[in-house]
């Protein structure tokens, strides 16, 4: 097996564990028993093919000259083919259960894989090697009458097959000449044959996507693309708590040579408000509702009116920040980290990405149980936070390790929170109280704005009384803090597209930080260019920009977070909930209307 360093990978999952799988259909990543867990396959961030960490179905002997890899049409299933020489060839179909029963989503840790011969008579061999502890060693196996079992620190998991399963543990060639099943999952006996269980799962598991997909609403042009990114922000949430995690991997550096390589697969407050953001436009909003409970829980544990940044999908796990030293790293690029310390830092943007979060709320009456009385009083005290800490410095939506500023973004979201909770208690009746936070937004609005526009740049620095360039202005039209039409915007559009702009691709920003001069850019800003230079006019520029952005993708449609601008190489944790995001409200902005269809 050939480990090359890509993110020429696609996802399945369900919501409570998901995998990476590479171009030949080998899984390269999967965390255990959640997403955020050890990772028992791992070789994606370690190139010792001999210390395993994979799952991969390979040809035994013949010459692979290719393999196709597709989703099944609009659900979270990867179909892989591989062909051989010869000209025989083989399909690996691989997904998480994901289904309604028993009036509940079925959704375990647990991978199928089926296989079945297409063409020919293909000699395949099966190489399940889990490892534990970050890489530390591969884990022991056994083998039963159909399964092997694998031992883990302080569990086991089972890969039960209807292939022999002395071939599976001796990883010896034998000849596909009927289709095979291989479920991977918690060390319990299956409830039937395994070929029975896995021919039952993926039928519902398909009917489960295909229906969900159904109640999207969804842009006239590029529904592919946008289905696509739907989906994966579903598999990027953690169903059973309702966090969402940035990406499902940690440290794929940001670029070549960096040590740039955080750990994305938590909550970030700031993201997974662009997560629900992006799926409350194609009507998808029951993610919206699950985040609120775990925001709530978040508030619980913190016992008062303060918020961290980041939060485990557990909110009270601990988050601290160490190196894996068994692990290489992606191509070699050390370290890989696991935990953030950005827990332990000041972003005053959370409070207004709570708020803006929760407003859809009090306004959708498609929803079962709309906001009240009782879930405003339980924001306010979050306003009260973001009024009183507006003008204070901050680490900033980049999270500068280094220094502290009174940020543009983080200010203008600090206005959001206290903009919405007027409007908010207007919805309510609560008149006394819009009054009050309409009061406290207005002069906020208007400091924020005066302190932010710098004359020389003639464009809103990236903080107040500041000259430095920052993408995350881009913003501010979308927040509403300032109008698209306004003169100052208009102008900060063409600054930050003329200065931060390389190839068509957007910085996050141009001044050097704790790690040196960014030199990739940042997916998400350039979708948010786009979204600018549409809500100012420029609708064909923006189209043109986003139509070569959607050309950069991989493979299967999936985005990571960063992109060399020069090679149009994708870098950074994958996939990144920040682009497929950007994406989806990108796509519904510009997208010609449904009645314009002949």
């Amino acid at each position: 097996m050939t480990l090359r360093p890509s993110l020429d990978l696609a996802v399945i999952g369900n919501s409570s564990i998901a995998a990476l799988l590479d171009r030949r259909g080998s899984i390269v990543w999967m965390c255990w028993p959640r997403i955020d867990g050890d990772p028992v396959f791992c070789s994606l961030l370690d190139a010792e093919e001999s210390q395993g960490g994979f799952f991969s179905i390979e040809l035994a002997e013949e010459t692979e000259v290719g393999t196709e890899q597709t989703y099944v049409r609009n659900t979270a299933m990867v179909r892989t083919v591989v062909r051989a020489a010869s000209g025989a060839s083989f399909a690996i179909t691989d997904f998480a259960p994901r289904f309604r029963h028993h009036g509940r989503m079925f959704k375990p840790p647990m991978i199928v894989r089926w296989i079945e011969p297409i063409e020919g008579l293909c000699r395949i061999r099966i190489s399940c090697r889990p490892r534990l502890g970050y890489g530390e060693k591969i884990a022991a196996r056994f083998s039963g009458s159909n399964h092997v079992r694998y031992d883990l620190e302080n569990s086991a998991i089972r890969l039960t097959s209807d292939a022999p399963a002395t071939y599976i543990v001796n990883e010896s060639g034998f000849v596909l000449s009927r289709p095979v099943t291989l479920i991977l999952h918690s060390d319990e006996t299956l409830a039937d044959s395994v070929a029975h269980v896995g021919q039952n799962f993926r039928a519902q598991t398909i009917l489960h996507w295909q229906e969900w997909v159904r109640t999207l609403n969804v842009p006239l042009e590029w529904q592919e693309q946008v289905i696509r990114a739907a989906i994966t922000l579903q598999l990027c949430s953690f169903e059973d708590t309702g966090a969402i995690v940035a990406a499902l991997t940690t440290s794929i550096p940001e670029a070549p040579g960096s040590s740039r390589n955080w750990d994305y697969r938590y909550c970030w407050i700031r993201d997974a408000f662009h997560t629900v953001q992006a799926l409350n436009r194609v009507g998808a909003t029951a993610t919206m509702e699950r985040f609120i409970d775990y925001v709530t829980n978040v508030i619980a544990y913190e016992r008062g009116p303060t918020l961290k940044p980041v939060y485990s999908i557990v909110p009270e796990s601990p988050l601290d920040e160490v190196e894996a030293p068994f692990l290489h790293g992606f191509g070699g690029a050390r370290p890989v980290r696991v935990g953030n310390a950005a827990r332990d830092q000041i972003q005053h943007d959370v409070f207004g990405s709570v708020i803006l979060a929760a407003s859809q709320m009090f306004y959708d009456e498609r929803l079962p149980n709309k906001g009240d009385k009782s879930l405003f009083l339980s924001l306010e005290p979050l306003g009260m936070s973001a009024l009183s800490n507006a003008l204070t410095p901050d680490a900033g939506i980049w999270e500068y390790r280094g220094r502290l500023r009174v940020h543009t973004h983080s200010a203008a979201m600090c206005w959001v929170a206290c903009d919405r909770l007027s409007r908010i208690a207007a919805k309510l009746d609560l008149s006394d109280r819009a009054l009050q936070w309409r009061h406290s937004a207005d002069e906020l609005q208007q400091t924020i704005l005066a302190r932010a526009w710098n004359e020389n740049l003639k464009c809103f620095a990236g903080s107040l009384d500041g000259e430095e360039l920052d993408a995350s202005v881009l913003l501010l039209h979308e927040i509403g803090i300032v109008s698209a039409q306004d003169e100052r915007f208009i102008s900060t559009v063409d600054t930050i597209g003329r200065l931060l702009q390389q190839n068509g691709h957007l910085r996050r920003y141009s001044a050097p930080d704790d790690f040196g001069v960014p030199s990739v850019a940042f997916i998400a800003c350039t979708f948010w260019h786009v979204d600018a230079l549409a809500a100012i006019g420029r609708v064909e520029e923006a189209r043109t920009i986003f139509e070569d952005l959607l050309s950069h993708m991989n493979h299967v449609g999936l985005l990571s977070e960063d992109l060399d601008p020069m090679t149009g190489v994708l870098w950074g944790n994958f996939p990144q909930t920040y682009s497929m995001a950007g994406l989806i409200v990108a796509a519904t902005r510009l997208s010609k209307q449904w009645g314009s269809v002949e």
